[in-house]
């Protein structure tokens, strides 16, 4: 398939918009975990929100009588459970001697182990509906709908209204937590309010890239926006352009190349695009480093 006919297609244009706002959203987000070093709460939370998914599934399905893979409904069930289980590691950090590393392990094995035995029991029973549920773990962005890109849109606008509006609270709690305080900023304000921002881009890609490797979006955009600059604003956004590139240029290889997940395809083109800026960035690159330091060698020996 060509790239116009991707583009001209119908459900191909609702994947390009959809995936474009799935890993702008969690580009941008990720700038401020990254910058933190707790980037693997991004992989709590995708993995935790296995749980979420499940229990929202069997929510809508047996007690609210309506489509149980509603993106809505997923992502709500989605955010809960990824936010517990990061909450919960803070806690468990804080309060005994487990480190936060090992703290954040535990619970990412425990949401996810929960949700794996929830699908097991949901594929043995009757419910409607119940099929596919497997393609949330690596993701097919043509399962996306329209209503799913209305909910994409919307959350998109949602958390990109909340960057705009906190941007400078969030960006003091992420490089400074105590003169973060002492300018006002609460951290009882500051953690939610990026828990929850996080929680949503990470989870928002629960169809089209998958619960194991939404982590990538929020991950290896910040790294590579990092190799290119040293100011926060800037990385946000080109943070979220790579997101963005690398999300839509993997949905269309998935197409072009057959029936391959999307999510899978996405990490390798986010991949790639990293592995770039670590070799060719102006300043941080390994080649960029290499020059200066026979620059240096030349100029001592001089």
């Amino acid at each position: 398939m060509s790239l116009v006919d991707f583009l001209t297609t119908h459900t191909f244009r609702q994947m390009v918009i959809g995936c474009a706002l799935i890993g702008a959203l969690a580009g941008a987000m990720g700038c401020f975990v990254y910058l933190r070093k707790r980037t693997l709460m991004s992989d709590v939370i995708g993995h935790s929100a296995t749980t979420g998914v499940m229990v929202a599934f069997l929510t809508g399905a047996l007690v609210l009588g309506i489509d149980g893979r509603s993106l809505w409904l997923l992502v709500v069930g989605s955010v809960l459970t990824g936010t517990i289980a990061a909450v919960l590691a803070d806690r468990i950090a804080e309060r005994t001697r487990v480190g936060i590393d090992a703290a954040m392990a535990i619970m990412l094995a425990l949401f996810f182990g929960t949700g794996m035995i929830l699908l097991r029991v949901i594929e043995r029973s009757t419910i409607r509906g119940r099929g596919g549920l497997k393609d949330y773990f690596f993701g097919n962005a043509s399962l996306l709908t329209t209503g799913d890109v209305t909910t994409i849109v919307t959350l998109a606008v949602l958390i990109g209204a909340l960057l705009l509006v906190f941007y400078r609270p969030l960006a003091l709690h992420t490089f400074d937590p105590l003169a973060a305080e002492v300018s006002g900023v609460r951290s009882r304000i500051a953690s939610p309010l990026l828990l929850v921002g996080v929680s949503v881009a990470v989870v928002v890609g629960v169809k089209s890239v998958g619960l194991i490797l939404m982590v990538a979006l929020a991950a290896i955009p910040p790294a590579t926006a990092r190799q290119l600059t040293r100011h926060l604003h800037t990385m946000v956004v080109l943070a979220a352009a790579t997101g963005a590139f690398g999300a839509v240029l993997g949905s269309y290889l998935s197409v072009a190349l057959g029936k391959v997940p999307t999510g899978p395809v996405i990490v390798l083109v986010l991949t790639a695009m990293l592995v770039l800026s670590l070799l060719f960035a102006p300043r941080r690159s390994v080649l960029a480093r290499a020059v200066n330091r026979r620059g240096l060698k030349q100029e001592a020996v001089a």
